[in-house]
């Protein structure tokens, strides 16, 4: 892995990570989810360097190694203009390359809003888990307080809590996210109520789909509801992929059946070079 790293159009450095292959069939944009950063992701990354696939990833403002206040964005639009510059910055190493820009749970809900409100060039989009909607009913009162807390105290952070224990059924992963210390539980109000917000207008979108699109989703998720991502898959037209892996939890690339999951990915891939 090479590190990398840049500067958004706020000033902060955000941390990139660079999985080169030398003659590539391809290359994955990759944006992580919630609390974490794209070191979790090294694993991913070295299955597709293996089937010749370079990766990128970067740490979002506020997480893992990039500046800014931990979990804090002062709106979706900066988190999108992030992703563009993951984009270019991608296009950049690889200019002749096929394209796929790929996002997991909270980077699914910002790859789908990237895609279908910018519509950039791009052979392909994967939306794993995307957080479309939670998968239980956030508190009126928690979400009462968050849009009030984003006009006087915008940068105040909450914690999100998140149960670590059902983002894999694997005990190792968990016990590796918890006692990982770049691994945060912190969102702020203005970011929370950006993401609430983005979930939401995918949650309300149909239309045609300009971009091959797969959307992936384990049944057994029970951080963000598969559910939604079923009936968003039902409204959209085009060039659109679904398919659900029963039972599995939230980071199916972090699920026992990994491989599976890479495999499934990667065929649909091919398909789109």
């Amino acid at each position: 892995m090479i590190e990398l790293s840049w500067k958004n159009q706020q000033g902060l450095k955000l941390f990139a990570a660079h999985w080169p292959v030398k003659r590539p069939v391809a290359v994955i944009a990759l944006a992580h989810g919630q609390g974490e950063h794209i070191g979790r992701y090294a694993h991913v990354a070295e299955w597709y360097n293996a089937h010749d696939v370079a990766v990128v990833g970067f740490d979002h403002q506020g997480y893992g190694r990039s500046e800014g206040i931990r979990g804090h964005v002062k709106n979706l639009d900066a988190l999108l203009d992030d992703i563009g510059l993951l984009l270019e910055k991608t296009r950049d190493l690889y200019p002749d390359t096929p394209l796929f820009l790929y996002g997991h749970s909270m980077g699914g809900n910002l790859v789908l809003n990237y895609s279908l409100q910018r519509t950039p060039a791009l052979t392909g989009l994967i939306a794993t888990s995307p957080w479309i909607q939670l998968a239980f009913e956030a508190p009126a009162i928690k979400v009462l307080l968050g849009k009030l807390l984003r006009k006087f105290m915008p940068t105040l952070t909450l914690p999100t809590n998140l149960a670590a224990h059902f983002i894999s059924q694997d005990k190792k992963v968990v016990d590796a996210y918890k006692n990982d210390p770049l691994v945060h539980d912190k969102i702020s109000a203005a970011a929370g109520i950006a993401l609430m917000e983005g979930a939401a207008w995918l949650d309300a979108y149909s239309g045609v789909v300009t971009v091959p699109l797969l959307l992936l989703h384990g049944t057994g998720d029970k951080i963000i509801s598969s559910k939604a991502t079923k009936a968003f898959f039902g409204r959209l037209a085009g060039d659109v992929t679904h398919h659900e892996w029963p039972g599995l939890y939230h980071e199916l690339h972090n699920e026992k059946e990994q491989k599976e999951v890479f495999e499934y990915t990667f065929t649909w891939m091919k398909k789109h070079l």
